[in-house]
């Protein structure tokens, strides 16, 4: 059964960081585009970030440029997403998606940024 797990999700700090990670089970990742998204408390789901198959292009959304970093380690079947410098406006359910010939979703794993 083909599966993609979210975790790394906790409360941290303003300023501080976490790791998130997107490992995937009964597939490999190798020709998958991996994309992180996020969805605050009443606001619609938006991208955070996206690399390519080979791992060579990246996108960020613009609110997390410059502070959070996407990654993926194919012999690992997983995905990262480091973040730095958390903000409160960071505070959400983050998923992961995996895209190639069909698309599979993680369940979310809760970031609180919070003093």
């Amino acid at each position: 059964q083909a599966l993609l797990v979210a975790s790394g999700g906790g409360l941290v700090q303003p300023g501080g960081s976490l790791r998130l990670s997107c490992e995937a089970s009964g597939f490999g990742t190798n020709g998958y585009t991996m994309s992180w998204y996020r969805q605050a408390p009443g606001k619609e789901r938006e991208p955070v970030a996206y690399i390519s198959d080979h791992g060579d292009i990246t996108h960020y959304a613009t609110s997390v440029k410059d502070r959070f970093t996407i990654s993926r380690d194919d012999a690992k079947n997983t995905a990262l997403l480091q973040m730095n410098n958390l903000k409160p406006e960071d505070t959400a359910v983050y998923t992961c998606a995996a895209r190639y010939s069909e698309t599979y979703w993680s369940q979310g794993t809760q970031v609180t940024v919070s003093s």
